[in-house]
């Protein structure tokens, strides 16, 4: 018999792309990010674009797409070039599409495939290091560039690539260059003998998954292709600076400096080439260091620089000073880089920055562009830091991968910390070990189940020898390109990796080559080989206890105050942690952006997709949307609550005494104007400069206010201290609030601080509708009551309607996202029903008060669900006046009842001409009473469109807590008053209702209605980070309980022409004036009253003078006054219920309010 025949194999060989001993074929090593230029004068531009070295190659290419790399075209040995128009392959009958495509770009958001979303498990079977050949979709890129005549063989070429992925071929003229892996970690190669004068072709051929994939199992949208640059650079070829690394070394009193430099250089004749390094000052003039070596042989060591630096300005986040570090090699090359002066450590257990324990007020912040992914364009990247900076935020954490090279130069030159993470995640594995643990799990919390599957799952990769080297080449890519960077601090070894061998070698690989930086790993929980503890989402009593503990080494949180949806709540219990506790050093917000990617219906309509929404599955739907940003990257509320947490100057108001400490790390406070406001019952009266002493970093000073409040009588008062910066800087204009403050100094219940109408008229009652209707009439008001529903209606004979139907005890909002996760209440209280809860009329009772003046109206009623035994015993107690309601509400609890209510309040439906809102309390934006500070208290304005909140997951928003009064009115001025009479509330005006909210995932699928949904609550549950976190705060939380409380319901009446204007009650036309008066000191105070309508007052000489002057009231119905009447308003403070009683003789004792 003869020998057996080989057997055929498909594929012949192992693919690449699932061979986990290939990681890269022909690729240069990893080196520091610059590029080469001609001169130091170009160099110093910083743009490539005006480097003759470089050429992009980023734009346009062609473009073929398959659904696996076996239906890739074929390309043919020795081919220079595709034939990328559409073609007939006439053995497989396969008609194959080329198309024009862009790069840098993700080819799913350019038309081809679908964006994929998963947080945590793997779209494709586990089966490690093999991804199934059938699903890997395949793109193939080709674009053809010139080569100048004469110079191919003056240079070596490197082909560059910033980022693909997730793994590609490349081809060059037909001929096979190379591969590599690594999606968001740069590609260099060798190309000079693959290129020819003239036309040249290049062909990449992408794939959407390779054996890395298992490692780069981030929170984000799996997105294919090359989606950064493309660069052809031209490096010389006879002597050339390869790379370098520059390190500065601050001594021990963190004052003068070392300057080393390691520069490798290449080249067949560089040998007795002069090498020159030159520091230049922030102008990039002043000359700080001028030395030059000669490099005495051909070999591949670097030549070590080491200069003494006399007292350098340092690099921090606050005072980010660059110096311009120039290197260049005899007028063949030169190369520009910035470069900071700092040094960074832990000692005695905490880490130091420049010799400084600092505090991290940071984000986390994944690469994403609505419209690009992970594309992202330079504007949108500097829109993103400076809004950063504007929001008081000082690190980033760029998670979980490397980011593009340009937003590290905004970094170091707006000033943020930076920690560089590696770009290795493989988070799936863990939910295959949860499901191993079976019903045992069951009875587990989520810390026990962790340590268990945690520990199993790193045996996949994390501890798995096999996988060294892929681990080591993502800390070596890293490190190396960002070595030279100011703002990288820490290095991280990556995310939600679990812990094993290969995380040591990666420790200790960049502890050997960097020790000028700290190490950072939160999956090593004992920080072993990591210099700080980390954590993600533990409660603020968890860190306090690790503070009073102790230890060597300080503790930041990597992750916490998940930012989905409406929220984060209770931002403030963490950010006084880590002030009051010196081992606490920070953390960052989870996390910067939603991921919302935009797209249309099928009708045109625009909005941003999450996971599910392009058929994706599994998916992780909307968890993708947790950002401080919209997808948009405008700010969400969430972002200006965060803002007033961190701030860096912090103002205990007392009394007329202001304590200030100044919360820098390194500034002090001379660069910031200090400016204070008095304002009366919500309405600003004046505002001025405050005389601040300079304050140092760290100190506290006080303030005496110049401010004799007896000058006001008995009226609310408060004041507002403002930091405002006095010069433009880098990141926003002179102007810019950076932290305020205010306090009452004088309160007054709420049900003062409504205008009280006095009692007019009688009513009468009268039962209506078979008995169903009770009808009580006034001379302007008609009140119906529907005694089976409990409905009541109101509608004015002068106004028309004020209330369609309501009001009804309700204790249910929309869920948040909060409300939704593991840490959330909505299943808690849909377990009990609180969304069906229904009202129940048992009895009414009604009667004569005061003579004929009011009608007193009981109503019996009971809210309960159904299927449960528990519910709500009413009584609503109204008093019916012509003109007003008073409205009792006294709850009793029944039954085996919730823990906790979701809001605790009445529901009612205003007519659609009830648009425009204004409120006294807290303002302008959405508040939670565990977000809330970044509102101050005040009279505010807005429609009610404007109160919605539009998330992008249509959700519970658009409350306004620590209300006293509010108003809800149409163009003609008349409408519906609602005053707090015992303690402040919330509400919201809406136009969508809770159930719409609900049901509806993207905000085009929500109802919007002409009516007014108005829901006043005597308290409201907080928001809290349940969505991955801590749920609500103990403080926080609406416990269900009885409650009573009381309203006033007030009609606004149409204005009377002519009725004269003035600030702060009543009824008239609108003018806003703003006057500036100087009264006598150092101090300009600015007059604001921006709304005037009122009547005269009777025995005020002043206002008496204004109501019988023609030339006003013809001015003012035409919305202006008298020049010569403009004085009289200033100072004008009202002081009864109805209005103002200063006199005109009484003004010129106005500056007796000033010290």
């Amino acid at each position: 018999m003869g020998p057996s025949p080989t057997p055929s194999v498909f594929p012949a060989s192992k693919p690449d792309w699932n061979n986990l001993s290939i990681i890269h074929r022909n690729t240069l090593p990893p080196r520091s990010h610059f590029f080469p230029f001609q001169s130091e004068e170009t160099a110093l531009t910083y743009d490539h674009l005006q480097s003759s070295f470089v050429q992009s190659l980023s734009g346009t290419w062609r473009f073929h797409h398959t659904p696996n790399p076996f239906e890739a075209p074929e390309i043919p040995k020795g081919a220079e070039k595709l034939k990328t128009e559409t073609e007939t392959d006439v053995e497989d009958r396969d008609i194959r599409e080329w198309n024009d495509i862009t790069v840098p770009g993700m080819w799913q958001l350019q038309g081809y495939g679908a964006p994929h979303y998963t947080n945590i498990v793997y779209p494709f079977p586990v089966d490690p290091p093999n991804v199934p050949a059938e699903i890997n979709e395949t793109g193939t890129y080709q674009r053809e560039f010139e080569v100048p005549r004469g110079e191919t063989e003056d240079f070596q070429y490197r082909l560059r690539f910033e980022g693909v992925d997730s793994a590609f071929h490349v081809w060059v003229n037909g001929k096979a260059v190379g591969y590599s892996q690594g999606s968001r970690n740069p590609a260099e190669f060798d190309v000079s003998d693959y290129l020819r004068y003239g036309s040249n072709w290049i062909t990449v051929r992408v794939y959407r998954f390779c054996d890395h994939s298992y490692i780069e199992d981030q929170d984000q949208w799996w997105l294919s292709g090359i989606f950064r640059d493309v660069y052809l650079i031209a490096f010389p070829n006879l002597s050339r600076i390869d790379d370098f690394h520059a390190r500065t070394e601050l001594d021990d009193n963190y004052q003068h400096a070392v300057l080393k430099c390691a520069v490798t250089t290449g080249g067949s004749e560089r040998k007795g080439k002069k090498l020159r390094l030159r520091l230049l000052g922030t102008d990039a003039k002043t000359v700080v260091v001028d030395v030059t070596q000669e490099i005495t042989d051909n070999t591949a060591e670097p030549i070590e620089f080491s200069v003494n630096i006399k007292n350098p300005k340092k690099w921090t986040a606050e005072t980010p000073y660059l110096y311009h570090f120039v290197l260049s090699l005899e007028g063949a090359q030169v190369v520009a880089h910035k470069i900071g002066f700092k040094r960074v450590e832990i000692k005695d257990g905490l880490m130091l920055f420049n010799g400084k324990a600092i505090k991290l007020f940071g984000v986390n912040r994944h690469e994403h562009d609505p419209t690009g992914g992970r594309t992202v364009s330079y504007e949108l990247m500097e829109h993103d830091i400076i809004l950063m900076k504007q929001h008081n935020i000082n690190a980033l954490r760029l998670s979980h991968q490397p980011n593009d090279t340009r937003i590290y130069d905004l970094c170091d030159y707006h000033g943020l910390y930076v920690i560089d993470e590696a770009d290795l995640e493989c988070h799936g594995f863990d939910s295959v070990e949860v499901l191993k643990l079976g019903k045992a799990g069951d009875n587990m919390t989520f810390e026990e189940k962790k340590a268990i599957t945690y520990a199993n799952a790193a045996r996949w990769t994390s501890d798995n020898p096999e996988w060294k080297e892929s681990y080591l080449d993502r800390a070596k890519q890293m490190v190396h390109r960002d070595k030279n960077r100011a703002c990288v601090f820490m290095w991280s070894l990556g995310n939600e990796s679990f812990y094993g061998q290969n995380h040591e070698a990666m420790y200790a690989w960049i502890k050997e080559f960097d020790p000028s930086r700290l190490i950072h790993y939160e999956g090593d929980v004992e920080a072993k080989t990591a210099d700080v503890f980390s954590w993600m989402y533990p409660t603020v009593q968890k860190c306090i206890d690790f503070a009073e503990k102790g230890g060597d080494k300080p503790l930041i949180l990597c992750e916490y105050g998940h930012a989905m949806g409406n929220g984060p709540g209770a931002i403030k219990e963490y950010v006084e942690a880590f002030r009051k506790y010196p081992q606490l050093q920070g953390g960052f917000i989870w996390e910067w952006s939603n991921h919302g990617l935009l797209t249309q219906t099928e009708d045109g309509q625009e909005y941003y997709a999450y996971g599910g929404d392009f058929g994706d599955e599994p998916n992780d739907g909307n968890f993708v949307m947790d950002g401080l940003v919209f997808s948009d990257h405008s700010a969400t509320p969430g972002l200006a609550e965060y803002k007033r947490q961190i701030q860096p100057v912090l103002i205990e108001i007392d009394g007329l005494k202001a304590r200030i400490t100044n919360c820098y790390d390194w500034q002090v406070t001379e660069h910031l104007a200090c400016v204070w406001a008095v304002k009366v019952a919500g309405n600003p009266i004046f505002e001025g400069g405050l005389s601040s002493p300079v304050i140092d970093s760290g100190e506290t000073s006080e303030v005496v206010l110049p401010f004799r409040q007896n000058e006001l009588n008995s009226n609310e008062i408060s004041i507002t201290i403002h930091f405002y910066l006095k010069q433009d800087t880098t990141w926003a204009k002179a102007g810019h609030l950076v932290a305020w403050s205010e306090a009452l100094i004088r309160s007054v219940p709420p049900a003062k601080l409504g205008r009280r109408l006095p009692v007019e008229g009688i009513v009468k009652v009268q039962q209506r509708g078979d008995d169903r209707l009770l009808l009580v009439k006034g001379s302007k008001s008609r009140f119906e009551l529907n005694m089976v529903t409990g409905d009541l209606r109101w509608a004015s004979s002068v106004s028309g309607k004020l209330i369609q139907k309501g009001p009804v005890l309700s204790f249910y909002r929309a869920p948040t996202d909060n409300d939704l996760g593991h840490g959330g209440d909505a299943k808690h209280w849909r377990d009990f029903m609180l969304h069906a809860v229904k009202q129940s009329v048992q009895k009414v009772e009604w009667n004569h008060v005061d003579g004929e003046a009011a009608i007193i109206c009981r109503v019996y009623a009971r809210i309960a669900p159904p299927v449960l035994d528990w519910g709500v015993s009413t009584i609503y107690d109204y008093t019916f006046r012509d003109g007003s309601i008073e409205l009792t509400v006294t709850t009793k609890l029944e039954g085996n009842h919730p823990k906790t209510f979701a809001r605790c309040g009445l529901t009612f439906v205003l007519p659609p001409e009830l648009e425009d809102v204004s409120w006294y309390g807290r303002g302008p934006g959405e508040s939670y009473k565990d977000k809330k500070d970044a509102n101050a208290m005040g009279i505010w304005h807005k429609t009610v469109d404007d109160m919605y909140t539009n998330y992008e997951f249509p959700q519970e928003s658009g409350n306004r807590t620590d209300t006293k009064w509010l108003a809800v009115k149409c163009e003609e001025e008349y409408g519906l008053k609602v005053i707090f009479t015992e303690k402040p509330g919330d509400f919201t005006a809406l136009h969508y209702t809770t159930e719409d909210l609900e049901k509806s995932k993207h905000p085009h699928e929500l109802t919007r209605l002409n009516e007014t949904i108005l829901r006043v609550d005597v308290d409201h549950h907080g928001l809290g980070t349940g969505s991955c976190g801590p749920g609500v705060l103990p403080q926080y939380q609406l416990l269900a309980k009885d409650y009573s409380f009381k309203l006033i319901l007030e009609q606004i009446d149409k204005p009377i022409d002519n009725e004269l204007i003035f600030p702060f009650f009543g009824i008239g036309y609108d003018f806003k004036l703003k006057y500036y008066m100087y009264l006598g000191i150092d101090i300009p105070i600015k007059m604001t009253n921006p709304r005037f309508r009122i009547s005269p007052v009777a025995n005020c000489g002043f206002c008496a003078d204004m109501a019988t002057s023609a030339e006003l009231r013809k001015k003012s119905s035409r919305g202006g006054i008298p020049p010569d009447t403009e004085k009289l308003f200033l100072g004008h403070i009202p002081q009864t219920r109805f209005g103002c009683v200063v006199t005109r003789s009484r003004i010129t004792s106005y500056p007796s309010l000033i010290n």
